[in-house]
């Protein structure tokens, strides 16, 4: 009996260091999932806090673009504005009545008598003034000349255009930040 009792006691010992060994293996795999789903957490809310910047910076970046195309918007339809404001305005000038043509005709004449002394004058086709209604040397019909006035010394050398259109430009031109605040505010 005494090989019987040694045996239990081995076999008792065995199972109790089998049952510590597999305690110890349980607690050491339960270490190991813990620290595994502390690290899966911190993983993930890593990803989560990149997934949620990346989101807004889409978001900021979709505003920014929107705004953009906005914006290019409404400056597309301004400029169609004030191009339909100078070609409004071009167009007043070139259909005035004779009566109003002649008198902004001599005015550019005068003004240009600063330049040249005695100036002949370039006009368009339809218009059919004479050199004494105007008060310069000659006139002469060009093709080229849609409404205004192109004047020049007798030999050419010096030319001083009054056209409307290059008229208008210049002074377009010149007040272009002043046209845009008053009608865009």
């Amino acid at each position: 009996m005494a090989l019987d009792s040694v045996t239990k006691e081995i076999q008792a010992s065995a199972e109790a260091a089998a049952a510590r060994i597999r305690e110890e293996c349980d607690a050491e795999v339960r270490a190991i999932n813990a620290k595994a789903d502390a690290e899966i957490a911190g993983m993930k809310a890593k990803q989560d806090k990149r997934v949620t910047e990346a989101k807004e910076a889409l978001a900021r970046q979709e505003r920014s673009s929107a705004e953009l195309e906005s914006k290019k918007l409404v400056l597309s339809k301004k400029k169609e504005v004030l191009a339909e404001a100078f070609e409004s305005a071009l167009a007043e000038l070139e259909n005035a009545p004779a009566k109003k043509k002649l008198e902004y005709y001599k005015a550019m004449v005068r003004s240009a008598k600063t330049v040249i002394d005695e100036p002949k004058a370039l006009m368009s086709e339809s218009d059919g003034f004479s050199a004494k209604e105007l008060g310069v040397k000659s006139v002469e019909k060009d093709p080229r000349i849609r409404s205004g006035l192109i004047l020049q010394s007798q030999d050419g050398t010096v030319e001083v255009d009054m056209q409307y259109r290059a008229l208008l430009q210049g002074i377009w031109d010149k007040n272009l930040k002043q046209l845009s605040d008053i009608l865009f505010g």
